[in-house]
């Protein structure tokens, strides 16, 4: 038997539906905040993730499925979609939409890691790229939108983690006092940690290994060291948290694991996920669109994974019945009229479904009760002769005898 991939994951019947319920409330509330759906390719140009995410990030060195196609160019399963976006803003000219630009996806990414609790080697993300404003009343709206669908996900005990990361006048300085106290430590630090202490010690600060965290623990927070503009910026999106009412925790040692961010940084963790706790991060990327080729352009953005948050939230959704209608029909010389009915049915929007196994009629009443289906309708050779038809309430029991032409009156959904 051939078995799925490591670290894939089919998505079954009794399972898709939560995701659709998900999917409609991600649509619903970024409507709501007038964000327009983009959809990129699954891969793209090896050297835009690269570039975009940063050639000393974990993404980077280990994890990306990166591949050549026939023409020996070098292609990747995009890793995350703020770099696609990115992509797609510059090669369309979406700015001609009007700034700012806010744009959302919904979609598979790829990472060659090990598989974590709700997290896959194909996991799904939904996330929000918003282009064209420097204010932090644009980092505010992000956050909210990510924290109304939390709230409307049903997941408690959600904690908004926030911080400053500066910007390229006064990160250079931190970094540099970051680098002369880590070497104080660096027998100390993880094999992973000493690298990153050359290629971008920032992300000592986000290593997960006790013995890290123990050192960083003693750091100076970068706050100490913002610029005036990066100091005024974050405190302004803080007072305007405030006004959304949206409370948050300060979290100096929080970075994110990627390179392209300026200013903000964001998490959301719940408490009962141990260890691997985010349900969703972003930031703002002053500099990326630059970077990718386009003009000088704003941008600030939040991703959440669709696994981690449905793992944690959902519960509050009923599954809907499989069909509201089940057509049985009794005899041979009724299976026409079942199609019939099965095709007006159908036209009225009424999920149906009938005997394609030429089960008995108790077997059939079986399959509508497997079903959950709300009613029965019963097609009988003698009430056919005289036109009528009986349709029956699954729940309460209750038969009615209607006309064949009239039975879609008695059903209430």
């Amino acid at each position: 038997m051939i078995s799925r991939p490591k670290g894939t994951n089919d998505l079954l019947p009794e399972d898709i539906w939560r995701w659709h319920k998900l999917e409609e409330l991600i649509r619903k509330e970024c409507a709501l905040f007038n964000f327009h759906e983009i959809r990129t390719p699954v891969f793209e140009e090896t050297k835009l993730f690269q570039r975009g995410i940063g050639e000393g990030t974990d993404i980077v060195e280990k994890e990306m499925y990166t591949f050549l196609d026939k023409a020996e160019r070098s292609l990747t399963l995009r890793p995350e979609g703020t770099a696609s976006v990115v992509r797609a803003f510059i090669e369309n000219n979406l700015q001609e939409m009007g700034l700012p630009v806010k744009l959302y996806y919904l979609g598979p990414m790829f990472r060659y890691e090990k598989p974590q609790s709700g997290r896959y080697r194909q996991f799904h993300q939904f996330g929000v790229e918003c282009f064209g404003s420097p204010e932090p009343v644009l980092d505010a709206e992000v956050i909210l939108l990510a924290s109304e669908i939390y709230k409307k996900l049903g997941i408690k005990n959600v904690i908004i983690k926030l911080n400053s990361i500066g910007c390229q006048a006064c990160r250079p300085q931190y970094i540099a006092k970051l680098k002369d106290e880590l070497k104080k430590s660096k027998d100390s630090l993880c094999e992973d940690c000493v690298r990153r202490l050359d290629v971008n010690p920032l992300r000592v600060l986000d290593c997960k290994e006790e013995k890290c965290k123990a050192i960083t623990k003693s750091l100076p927070p970068i706050y100490d060291y913002l610029c005036p503009e990066c100091k005024e910026h974050f405190n302004k999106l803080k007072q305007i948290l405030n006004l959304f009412e949206l409370s948050y925790v300060e979290e100096p040692r929080l970075v994110r694991g990627l390179d392209y961010y300026t200013k903000t940084v964001f998490e959301f963790t719940v408490e009962n996920l141990g260890a691997q706790n985010a349900i969703g991060a972003g930031g703002r990327y002053d500099k990326l669109v630059e970077e990718v080729g386009g003009k000088p352009t704003y941008a600030v953005g939040f991703a959440m994974g669709i696994e981690r948050s449905l793992q944690v939230g959902g519960a509050l959704w009923q599954k809907e019945p499989d069909v509201d209608l089940y057509i049985i029909s009794i005899g041979d010389q009724t299976k026409e009229e079942a199609l019939r009915q099965l095709r007006l049915a159908r036209q009225k929007g009424l999920k149906t479904e009938l005997d394609t196994l030429n089960r008995s009629v108790k077997a059939q009443f079986k399959q509508a009760d497997k079903l959950k289906a709300k009613f029965c309708l019963i097609l009988g050779p003698d009430e056919l002769l005289q036109g009528q038809v009986k349709l029956k309430n699954m729940q309460s029991g209750e038969e009615l005898q209607l006309p064949l032409g009239d039975w879609l009156g008695g059903i209430i959904l």
